[in-house]
């Protein structure tokens, strides 16, 4: 059976593989499977890990199980927060007071004392910098928030990829990441530099070279990579009636 066809039943119960149960067994809640082939699953006894079959994975019983990442699943235990492998050993010593999952071997963690950092996979910080917040890393750079609220891009090495500081900011999607200045949202460039002069109350990612936007008089359009508009949306009213 390939746990990639399977997808998760409409109660959240079990899986199907086209739309059949793959295994008797109901839980309280399972969560779509991840290599190397297992699901988080929640039971009356705990959560754990199952298998294509719906048997545990092992033994141990968690208080909530998440995905497995790069051969690691975060997992909350009465002791805290951490990853496992997929034998429910622990992938380290560290307890945290929440755990993310691993992308481009890094991932976030917030420490008992509320601040963010990344570890690796060994639960080694990525520096001893600590943030007020610290989102995933995606091709190789992470959004991570000053205590004084203001955001920035870091790379791998813990450094910062441009130097610029933002009010809000996403990660990089197609060459160009969300961000948000005392004036409003925009788009910027790796270099930390607008797309265009215009300033917007909401921008969506760009999709094949083109954004959705909410002008700061709730006008919505589509941009292209240079601010310029595309094409003028409809916009619904407040308080009207659904179409049929």
């Amino acid at each position: 059976m390939d746990w990639r066809q399977t997808r998760v039943s409409s109660d959240t119960t079990h899986h199907t593989l086209h739309g059949q149960p793959i295994y008797e067994v109901r839980f309280v809640e399972v969560l779509k499977f991840h290599e190397p082939g297992l699901a988080p699953a929640q039971a009356d006894d705990g959560a754990m890990h199952i298998d294509t079959s719906g048997r545990p994975a092992y033994s141990s019983r968690f208080l909530r199980t998440f995905g497995f990442y790069d051969g690691r699943a975060a997992v909350h235990a009465d002791d805290g927060w951490f990853h496992i492998l997929t034998d429910s050993r622990p992938a380290y010593a560290e307890r945290h007071d929440w755990c993310g999952n691993f992308q481009d071997g890094w991932c976030p963690v917030r420490e008992k004392a509320g601040q963010y950092h990344h570890i690796d996979r060994a639960g080694m910080a990525l520096s001893s910098d600590r943030w007020a917040y610290a989102g995933d890393f995606r091709d190789g750079v992470a959004v991570v928030q000053a205590p004084d609220g203001r955001a920035t891009h870091l790379d791998h090495r813990g450094t910062a990829v441009h130097g610029c500081w933002f009010v809000d900011l996403d990660v990089f999607h197609k060459g160009y990441a969300r961000a948000r200045d005392g004036h409003g949202w925009m788009h910027i460039n790796r270099a930390g530099t607008p797309a265009y002069a215009r300033r917007f109350a909401a921008v969506e990612p760009f999709y094949n070279g083109q954004a959705r936007v909410e002008r700061p008089d709730g006008t919505l359009e589509v941009i292209d990579e240079k601010g310029q508009t595309q094409i003028i949306l409809p916009r619904a009213h407040p308080g009207g009636s659904h179409a049929d």
